[in-house]
């Protein structure tokens, strides 16, 4: 009888340890696979702000280090700055958004190749009141004309970004000049301080969408004008040329804009934004 008892004491003990062990039945199993670490893993990305400011590379880069065991060192300034410190070398890639800069930089023979692959849109922000009347313009020249002509408060980014190359190219060859018209604000900061600023002098400012989008809550101000065709805001990535630059780290750079244009990235840059905004931020180039 003793015997007996030890046998089925010890059939339960090891009964109630494999219990313990067991995953629930609606628990599934799951496996983590951690990337090789590189041997040169650390990738300095130069980018310009609104990629940052609006979130989008904090929301990427975690997926993309994963998924490839490199770690992503960003830089963010305005797109002439960014695309500087590439030529000084302190970056192996840059992702920017101004056309005639980027292949200015190629002809340089500073970057390997133009890659544009995704795009978002400028809008026109300003007061809810919209003092200038602009909210009814076919573009955004006709509403920077009226802007000028009420001398209502204008912040630019003043800092040669993308973004105020863009605002002065719709300006065209007559601009405002900060030191002659007081109405004309040029603030050398990045979007998310000229937002601000604007915000709090209630004033119209050039962004794009996705940064103001997603400051919209911290801002007393609009969209006004939105979309229109002088204000698509096409974004490139661009390898630097180790040919042209030293300590570039080729194979990074080239790990990070595979993947940067690949599905899983395309996946998440598509739905970015729909879930807090309704919308996506940024739209994929075909």
């Amino acid at each position: 009888m003793k015997r007996i008892l030890a046998v089925i004491m010890a059939l339960a003990l090891v009964a109630g340890l494999s219990a313990c062990g067991a995953k629930p039945a609606d628990e599934p199993e799951t496996t983590s696979v951690q990337a090789e670490t590189p041997e040169n893993p650390v990738i300095r990305l130069s980018t310009t702000t609104s990629v940052n400011d609006s979130g989008l590379l904090p929301y990427l880069l975690p997926a993309f280090e994963s998924a490839t065991g490199y770690r992503v060192e960003v830089q963010s300034a305005g797109t002439g700055a960014a695309i500087q410190k590439a030529i000084d070398g302190n970056a192996d890639v840059i992702l920017v958004h101004a056309k005639a800069s980027e292949e200015e930089f190629i002809d340089g023979g500073y970057g390997v190749e133009r890659l544009p692959f995704m795009f978002n849109y400028f809008v026109i922000v300003g007061p809810k009141d919209d003092p200038a009347g602009i909210k009814d313009c076919a573009d955004a020249a006709s509403a920077f004309a009226k802007i000028r002509d009420s001398k209502s408060k204008f912040v630019s980014r003043g800092d040669e970004s993308g973004t105020h190359k863009a605002e002065l190219k719709i300006w065209g060859d007559d601009a405002p000049d900060a030191a002659n018209d007081s109405w004309y604000i040029s603030a050398g900061q990045g979007m998310g301080a000229c937002l601000t600023m604007a915000g709090e002098q209630q004033a119209y400012c050039l962004t794009d969408k996705a940064t103001f989008l997603s400051m919209k809550d911290e801002l007393d101000l609009d969209i006004v004008l939105a979309e229109g065709e002088d204000m698509k805001n096409t974004y490139s990535l661009i390898a630097v040329n180790p040919e042209k630059i030293d300590g570039v780290n080729t194979e990074g750079a080239q790990a990070f804009i595979d993947w940067m244009l690949g599905d899983e990235a395309g996946a998440l840059i598509a739905k970015y934004g729909e879930e807090e905004y309704g919308t996506a931020l940024f739209t994929l180039l075909k």
